[in-house]
């Protein structure tokens, strides 16, 4: 096959109405691609079989419900042998498509924001990054865990051959190296966010960047070759076959060819972003742009486009105009131009440029080597980078805007710079992380910079008050002293706070530690080599209770309550008959708790947030009782609660309730009901509760465990629940990251060896997420002597 030197036009594709900001080259049809844009759909192309050449489209896909950002290809296999199509959007969900149908097949939630990076592996494993920090581990439709380490937008991830190496790339300027979930190693040296990532091989890959730079590492740590070319921000890069030589596309209308670490083409096109690219099976190149159009390169002269095409693409390039403020054609001093005489010279490289002066405005010519001529590629436009008395400088820089943004009527104003040629929705992005902004504002910001408009109030952050204040005597999660204070079973305790020291007299012998008891001996458990510890198949409750503190704050708060929630003397009333009922376990059949005592409790439970938590401890206790928890837990009434005690476990929330709406989590697996809702509700319940890590609270950090623990429990001898196993595996592994208590601790190893006991996958995945390695720090623990026991049983289980 003939092939000349360079990369020409092969076919311009429009289809797209806006920007086409993803490409991947696809699994099946052959010779296919998949784009991706803000049009809010994916399109599959493939060849045309006449001799005229160009691509057709076969497939529209929309699922997405805001701009789509990227894709990626599930390669095929026994149960789905074309493959499938992946894409993330800008509404912070995951599709995922068969060729067959043009709705998903179904849809990855999870990421709080937009989900600008993919990566498919081996066994249908799916790697996502996104603006909300982080990166997603999925298998098939759940998400097996979360990669947490980033403190900006996650712009770039990939799963390297090896299993369980998987690279991110962040606005950070960092790039992190992950392995079973666990960070390994951090990358720096570019000085800007990173923006793609590619393999070259086992132990070689390629990051690209805002710095204009592209670097060569080692996954050992090394950066082995740093590349410039590109006068702007590069957005994407692609590995040929030979992985070795690569293509890049950036900000300054180029899609550039490198060659053995030199650049030996420059591709201009007549849009100033050029978002994506990728190599397809023939060699050809295929990059999509601002402009909507997808262009197709090639080396080979069967594919080249007519003459016809090729000066149409050359007239709309003429025709561009650059702005000078980009840096693209460095700095211009109209004076100092030659004239087109300048032309007759021959360039030196291909895509070298020169800008001449031509009737009073400046044009702008790139050398052709192919054709041996100059190529006008713009008119320039907006006069010398030189010029720029009308911009602003902020923090050392210059910017084409600086807005003021006043976030807290009274409070400091906050600044938003801005450029021209920016994502407006990156800038927003990065003004709310850097003020640590909700990102529910990220449209609203966004609509504001493209409107140019100045002077938008956002409204208040969400209050982060601590309950804990005031002279009450009742305190949630404090010691209760009183003839109705109870032991925890889990720590034998007579108080409210886990981890203090026991008073309760356990019978001699080697005690359930779950019971606490003075009896308990590690020299007793090495004598009877038997494991105390788990699994743990009954559910583990919050028991105690001081009746009398909890009814008299109850009642303090109501008496400072606005007029419209203050409850009267008969609801007041009531509630304190169905809290001694639940409290007493000989209550008679007469003093049970009412069906008008349970609503008027679930009522109150939705009392004003900053008052609310005696109720909650009401509630806590209630659903322990049969008939609560018939009555709250099943059906609709179930998921309303469900709901409603996630809602107060939101991470802005106060620790009170969040300790106290765990706790009654907990309390639901003491029922028939309560489990069935629990289970069914797991995903929503475990993934807010694992937001709770980050509290620096103790008691929430047991109430956590607990939770985890119990859902363990019900998941032992269940082989077939993989995924609900993976996600206790990957909460726990998470808390333990974070957590310090040591009550906690156990509670969590306890958890993880319930979770793998007799189940030989569950053990194999616990394994690939470095289980092993993350707790062996515990194995040394003597006190409490619990947590360095049970860590060498689970590190045994798992050998």
């Amino acid at each position: 096959m003939a092939s000349s030197s360079t990369y020409r036009l092969s076919c311009s594709i429009p289809g797209h109405e806006m920007d086409v900001r993803g490409l991947a080259t696809a699994a099946f049809p052959e010779g296919g691609f998949v784009s991706v844009s803000r049009d809010r759909t994916a399109r599959v192309w493939v060849p045309n079989s006449s001799s005229s050449g160009g691509f057709s489209e076969v497939h529209c896909m929309k699922g997405h419900s805001n701009f789509v950002s990227c894709v990626c290809i599930i390669m095929p296999n026994e149960t789905y042998p074309r493959g499938l199509i992946v894409t993330g959007g800008n509404d912070s969900n995951i599709c995922v498509f068969s060729l067959d149908r043009t709705e998903p097949m179904y849809t990855l939630e999870g990421h709080k924001n937009t989900v600008c990076s993919l990566s498919a592996g081996r066994f249908g494993t799916l790697l996502s990054g996104s603006w909300d920090t982080t990166a997603k581990v999925w298998l098939n439709d759940k998400c097996m865990m979360t990669l947490q380490g980033h403190s900006a937008a996650v712009w770039a991830v990939v799963i390297l051959p090896e299993q369980g190496l998987m690279l991110t790339g962040s606005a950070d300027k960092t790039i992190k190296l992950w392995k079973a979930g666990r960070c390994e190693r951090t990358f720096t040296g570019h000085e800007d966010c990173v923006r793609g990532l590619a393999v070259v091989n086992d132990v070689e890959f390629f990051s690209c960047s805002n710095d204009a730079s592209i670097r060569r590492w080692m996954v050992t740590g090394e950066c082995v070759q740093v590349y410039y070319s590109h006068t702007n921000y590069i957005y994407s890069l692609c590995v040929f076959p030979n992985g070795q030589d690569f293509v890049s596309t950036g900000e300054d209308r180029t899609a550039r060819v490198w060659r053995q670490g030199e650049c030996v083409q420059t591709i201009r096109l007549p849009a100033q972003s050029v978002w994506s690219c990728c190599v397809l099976a023939n060699g050809d190149i295929a990059v999509g742009a601002s402009d909507g159009i997808i262009r197709v390169f090639t080396e080979s002269e069967e594919r080249v486009a007519s003459a016809a095409d090729l000066q149409a693409f050359e007239d709309e390039l003429s025709k561009a105009t650059i702005d000078p403020k980009t840096g693209d054609l460095g700095d211009i001093k109209m004076e100092e131009l030659p004239g087109r005489e300048h032309l007759n010279e021959p360039g030196n490289r291909d895509g070298q440029t020169r800008l001449i002066k031509e009737e009073g405005h400046v044009e702008a010519y790139q050398w052709s080597v192919s054709d041996g001529r100059w190529v006008k590629i713009g008119d320039v436009v907006g006069g010398s980078s030189q010029q720029r008395s009308e911009r602003v400088m902020y923090e050392g820089k210059e910017y084409d805007f600086v807005f003021t943004i006043d976030v807290n009527e009274g409070g400091p104003s906050m600044k938003l710079p801005y450029n021209v040629t920016d994502d407006p929705w990156l800038a927003a992005h990065n003004f709310l992380q850097r003020n640590e902004l909700s990102p529910m504002f990220l449209d609203q910001v966004a609509n504001f910079i493209i409107d140019n408009t100045t002077g938008h109030t956002l409204g208040p952050a969400p209050s982060t008050s601590d309950p804990f204040t005031g002279s009450g005597r009742y305190i949630p999660g404090a010691a209760g002293q009183g003839p109705g204070a109870g032991a925890d079973p889990f720590t034998g305790a007579g108080r409210y706070i886990p981890g203090q020291g026991s008073t309760h007299t356990a019978p001699a012998g080697v005690a359930d530690p779950f019971t606490g008891g003075s009896a308990y001996s590690s020299a007793g458990l090495r004598q009877t080599g038997t494991n105390i510890y788990f699994p743990k198949t009954e559910g583990v409750t919050f028991e105690q209770a001081n009746a009398t503190q909890i009814l008299a704050k109850l009642r303090e708060l109501n008496g400072g309550a606005p007029q419209e929630h203050r409850l009267s003397e008969e609801v007041l009333g009531s509630l304190e008959r169905l809290l001694l009922a639940v409290c007493d376990a000989k209550a008679p059949p007469q003093q049970h708790p009412t069906d008008e005592q349970i609503t008027l409790l679930w009522k109150t439970t939705h009392w004003p947030e900053d008052i609310v938590f005696p109720v909650l401890d009401i509630l806590r206790l209630a659903v322990r009782h049969p008939e609560v928890n018939a009555r709250l837990c099943g059906g609709t009434e179930g998921v309303s609660l469900c709901n409603h005690l996630l809602s107060l476990m939101a991470p802005q929330g106060r620790p009170a309730n969040q300790m106290l709406a765990l706790r009654t989590l907990c309390n639901c697996f003491a029922g028939g009901r309560g489990r069935q809702l629990l289970l069914g509700q797991r995903e929503a319940v475990l993934g807010r509760a694992a937001d709770l890590r980050a509290v620096g609270n103790k008691n929430v950090h047991v109430a956590l465990a607990t939770l985890v623990l119990n859902y363990a429990g019900q998941l032992l001898g269940r082989p077939a629940e993989l995924e609900a196993k993976a996600q206790c595996l990957s909460v726990a592994s998470a808390a333990l990251e974070v957590v310090q208590d040591r009550e906690a601790v156990f509670r969590l190893l306890v958890a993880l060896g319930t979770t793998v006991s007799g189940d030989t996958t569950a053990k194999d995945l616990a394994r690939s997420l470095g289980v092993p390695s993350q707790i062996d720090k515990y194995a040394g623990v003597s006190e409490p002597a619990k947590v360095g026991e049970c860590c060498r049983l689970l590190l045994d289980e798992l050998q």
